[in-house]
């Protein structure tokens, strides 16, 4: 499906990316297999490991151990990819890390670090790549969002913050560049990885969430990416998937879904009055992203 392109994955030393930089090899893709964490009680670093599988299947691939957080190493992630095999047709935009804490208690610092990751790191390597991709009228951007910034999740402003700046970075390159056939578009992701494991088995809520996401392999997520990446893909640009198990589903977006008018403009009072009571049955109810989209594995 992606014979001969060439496409980086970030953070791909382990669980989805790893998954994903494997699947494009698989369909005929050249991969630069980005990531900076070195093997979990091993030698050496992850991504050197994931490419080693992908040649031992007889794909091609190169590790780049390079850091997503800044513009300058971002550069040289789209550089390898030029180096190494001439030309870069896709972006895969999943490499991440969680600080998870009450916004109450939450430092600057585990603020920043996810958003450097995240968000900025989306930004830096799409950035670096826009220029390839306009002067040879094509591209496509994959970037991996979550339900917790579409919908929320406790303990996870930082983590929601970025995801949903995602969102709004992945509509942005897609409008900024349609005139030089450049896709983008976000995949929601639902897979038990190093990332989820984190959800402390605290409560009997927690403990059933942990059971229904160890049942959904990482490896689910890659089909729809390497479709996004493809030529077949031409026409989709701007959307919003999720991926759960064997479910691949589409995303709303905002839109304006109630108005009202008053002649004469509004005041507080007439907003309490008429406004909100007008307003409230269309209300989304502040609950977190499990509450909304229950999962049944049967």
């Amino acid at each position: 499906m992606v014979e001969g392109k060439v496409v980086i994955v970030t953070g791909a030393g382990s669980g989805i990316g790893r998954d994903l930089a494997r699947a494009f090899a698989a369909n005929g893709a050249k991969v630069i297999v980005n990531d900076t964490g070195r093997v979990v009680g091993g030698d050496g670093f992850a991504a050197e490991h994931v490419v080693a599988e992908i040649q031992t299947a007889g794909g091609r691939a190169i590790a780049v151990v390079e850091s997503v957080a800044t513009s300058d190493s971002a550069q040289r992630i789209v550089q390898a990819a030029l180096d190494h095999f001439g030309r870069l047709d896709c972006v895969v935009n999943n490499a991440g890390i969680t600080r998870d804490r009450f916004f109450f208690n939450m430092s600057g610092e585990e603020w920043q670090a996810v958003l450097d990751v995240h968000l900025n790191g989306s930004f830096h390597v799409a950035r670096a790549a826009a220029p390839h991709f306009k002067s040879q009228n094509s591209g496509s951007y994959v970037h991996m969002t979550s339900t917790s910034g579409l919908i929320g999740n406790v303990g996870q402003s930082n983590y929601a913050a970025a995801k949903m700046g995602i969102v709004g970075l992945s509509k942005s390159i897609a409008l900024d560049m349609a005139k030089f056939k450049v896709r983008s578009n976000c995949i929601s992701p639902w897979a038990w990885t190093a990332m989820t494991a984190n959800i402390p088995a605290d409560t009997p809520e927690n403990i059933a969430r942990i059971e229904k996401l160890k049942k959904m392999d990482s490896a689910k997520i890659a089909p729809l990416a390497v479709f996004l990446a493809s030529d077949q893909a031409v026409d989709v640009s701007g959307q919003i998937f999720g991926v759960r198990a064997n479910e691949i589903y589409l995303f709303s977006q905002p839109r304006i879904i109630r108005t009202l008018h008053r002649s004469e403009g509004w005041t507080p009072e007439s907003i309490a009055e008429h406004a909100i009571p007008a307003l409230a049955p269309s209300f989304y109810e502040n609950v977190p992203s499990m509450a909304i989209t229950p999962w049944d594995p049967i």
